[in-house]
């Protein structure tokens, strides 16, 4: 079915799982091919099931009853090729940033409504990301060491070049010369290689942009 987003769920609650199927099941641009109690049971199912073949789009449950991390879930799946979406009963600000900073391509608590969390899916899937109030939060109040604290002028030249502006570009958006724009965008790369998080590329800049969700205003 060309255009079908196929989607899987980890979660080890049997009354979502239940709950989900029916769900999905009457959205027509959606597809759930699989569903587990663990990432390790997704990824190698027992015989005599099929191998797994990667979902466009993970649901993975932040806490799971075989004590595995969540950051190592997320790295699992998105080594196996799927994107992420992380869903969870309470809105943990510290593991909402530590999800989207292992990968996961956003943060739902389960409490939403169905066309907040397909909406979440396709922008998942499209690659956009999901941004939610959750993680809206979560960012805002993040004081971690590991979050740099950019200036107006600063975070405005990093969204604009990592959206894919040339400098130039940038530049002459802010009203500054390009010498300028490029020594806000050194000093940039400098915070976050001080912070532990080091931005060689414009790949690497956009990465941060959306880890931090600078972009959500």
């Amino acid at each position: 079915m060309a255009g079908v987003i196929t989607v899987a769920l980890v979660d080890d609650d049997r009354m979502l799982t239940d709950g989900m199927r029916s769900w999905l099941g009457d959205q027509p641009q959606l597809r759930l091919v699989s569903t587990a109690a663990t990432v390790g049971r997704l990824l190698e199912p027992a015989p005599p099931a099929a191998p797994y073949a990667p979902a466009d789009v993970v649901l993975l449950d932040l806490r799971l009853r075989d004590d595995s991390t969540p950051g190592e879930n997320i790295r699992r799946l998105l080594h196996s090729g799927s994107r992420v979406l992380v869903i969870s009963t309470v809105p943990d600000r510290t593991q909402v940033i530590a999800s989207i900073r292992a990968g996961a391509d956003g943060y739902l608590t389960k409490d939403n409504d169905l066309p907040t969390l397909v909406a979440a899916i396709e922008d998942v899937a499209a690659g956009r990301g999901a941004h939610s109030p959750e993680l809206a939060f979560a960012c805002a109040h993040d004081d971690s060491p590991s979050r740099p604290r950019l200036s107006p002028r600063e975070r405005q030249v990093l969204l604009d070049y990592a959206s894919g502006m040339t400098l130039k570009s940038a530049a002459r958006r802010a009203g500054i010369t390009v010498h300028t724009a490029k020594d806000y965008l050194n000093r940039v790369k400098a915070k976050y290689r001080q912070a532990g998080r080091p931005t060689y590329t414009k790949i690497d800049l956009a990465r941060v942009v959306r880890e931090d969700s600078l972009d959500d205003g």
